[in-house]
């Protein structure tokens, strides 16, 4: 009896295994390709510096426009280095040490408390822009309006010192706003050795009229250094 019962289990545990084999079924799934993360709206940019109006390390620095033509003023230049001039000042005139920019520098005092003319002496590579330019240029440092070419020769002087040719410009500025006194400007433009020298005298108008005499006899007194 115990191997009928053995035979009848066994055929017991087929029938069980063909009916689960006859509902099985295969499920295949199909898994879509993952898309890559979308950025998140508020992560840093690339550029440290963006919306800050500053340029990327790697940009391009930005150009600086061209000075306006005839605008000598703000126009940098180099100094003349070659040969120097020389001249005798007068004895009150009130000399200060040269700078880069400067050959020499004089101080003139005048009668009224803290009132005072300087006059700068300047020299530059060729002739940087030609007299029109030149003169247009103290001009504007005036606030005058520029001239034209046809009226050059009539805002100019001449006189020689020795071999040096020299062009004087007088010029009177507007009446100040503040009451202050009208500026005047005594210019000497002096073409000499490939450069071009400025003897500039700036001041009140009263005292600059004062100087111009002893503007002019020092001017004359110019001769190339030995």
């Amino acid at each position: 009896m115990p191997s009928r019962r053995i035979l009848l289990l066994s055929a017991l545990a087929s029938l069980l295994a063909t009916a689960g084999c006859r509902d099985a079924k295969i499920v295949s799934y199909r898994v879509p390709k993952e898309a890559p993360p979308a950025a998140a709206a508020n992560a840093p940019s690339a550029d440290p510096h963006a919306g800050l109006g500053i340029p990327p390390v790697n940009a391009p620095a930005p150009t600086q426009p061209a000075p306006a033509p005839g605008d000598m003023a703000s126009t940098p230049v180099p100094t003349a280095t070659g040969g120097n001039l020389t001249w005798t000042a007068p004895a009150h005139w009130q000399s200060r040490p040269a700078s880069a920019m400067r050959k020499a520098t004089f101080i003139i005092p005048g009668e009224a408390a803290g009132e005072q003319a300087e006059l700068a002496v300047t020299a530059f590579p060729g002739d940087v822009g030609g007299n029109l330019a030149n003169v247009n240029r103290w001009r504007q440092q005036l606030q005058l309006p520029p001239i034209t070419a046809s009226e050059l020769g009539s805002a100019l002087n001449h006189l020689h010192a020795g071999d040096l040719h020299i062009d004087i410009a007088e010029l009177l500025g507007p009446a100040p706003a503040d009451g202050k006194p009208r500026q005047r400007v005594l210019g000497a433009i002096v073409p000499f050795n490939g450069a071009t020298w400025f003897f500039k005298l700036t001041g009140p108008d009263a005292l600059v009229i004062r100087e111009k005499a002893a503007f002019l006899g020092f001017i004359q007194t110019l001769q190339p250094a030995r």
